[in-house]
């Protein structure tokens, strides 16, 4: 079954609450990777809100490098930002911060009880949905362009720590996302409310938002043979860690800051 343009726009229109993105929708059967393919556009004069839809990625990107395994039955989508307000290039993990919060909630208004794990993960019940990787461009220290791609499972394989939304949905009473075509307006809907959140209410709100979803408050770590207990995100997307140390007899909590890439935090069986 092909992709319909036209039921996603129609589903785009019922859903929009306001006009934050100029949505110009290019399909494609299959590409080496969405986020690539809309870089092209860009070079070729794109504007903010393009987005590019693919069944398919033949080269398709994850975080520091990975590859991105891109099965036919997955939804595969980039949409491209400029931004009103200056962003920091230092801060570009609020642009994945935006999105996670945004496709969560969006998914979690239909019922769909999605989670976000550090960095940039899309989880549910304790597995991966989702994945995110933004991408920008900086001049003078300061984000002029972002990429920002999507992946979700939705009748794909996934391997053991993944999960797909027809698998999951089909263990449930009823089915939210009927078609592919919804789950792409839900998720660049979730994108726009994303951002507009960041631009328009600035990224403290954001963040307690993000927070409220995030499925790893509490996870005990192992860092440099200490042990310690996530407390949350710094602005910079940073995991703030409470590390245990004894000094003489007081146990004392130093608080550290990890990057993102630094460890892997892992799947656990959860609920947010």
């Amino acid at each position: 079954m092909g992709f319909n343009l036209q039921n996603l726009e129609t589903a785009l229109q019922a859903g929009r609450k306001y006009r934050y993105l100029p949505f110009s929708l290019h399909f494609f059967e299959s590409v080496s990777s969405t986020n690539q393919t809309l870089w092209n556009l860009l070079n070729q004069e794109a504007i903010s809100g393009t987005v590019v839809i693919a069944t398919q990625q033949s080269a398709g990107r994850g975080q520091w490098g990975r590859q991105w395994i891109s099965p036919i039955g997955g939804l595969y989508v980039s949409v491209a930002i400029s931004f009103h307000h200056k962003i920091e290039a230092t801060n570009s993990y609020q642009l994945t911060f935006a999105t996670a919060w945004g496709i969560a909630s969006q998914l979690r208004q239909h019922g769909i009880d999605v989670g976000i794990k550090w960095p940039n993960d899309l989880v549910l019940n304790g597995r991966k949905l989702g994945g995110i990787l933004t991408e920008t461009k900086v001049n003078k220290g300061q984000i002029t362009q972002a990429v920002i791609g999507v992946g979700i499972n939705w009748t794909n394989p996934v391997p053991e720590t993944g999960i797909n939304l027809e698998s999951w949905q089909a263990s449930q009473d009823s089915r939210p996302i009927s078609c592919l075509e919804m789950l792409t307006s839900r998720v660049l809907l979730g994108i726009e409310s994303g951002i507009e959140c960041l631009e328009q209410e600035g990224v403290n709100i954001l963040l307690s938002r993000y927070l409220e979803l995030f499925t790893n408050m509490g996870d005990r770590v192992c860092v440099n043979n200490l042990s310690g207990t996530v407390v949350g995100v710094t602005l910079q997307g940073n995991l703030r860690v409470d590390l245990e140390t004894h000094d003489t007899k007081e146990l004392i909590t130093p608080e550290i800051y990890i990057e993102p890439g630094t460890i892997s935090l892992g799947y656990h069986k959860s609920s947010v």
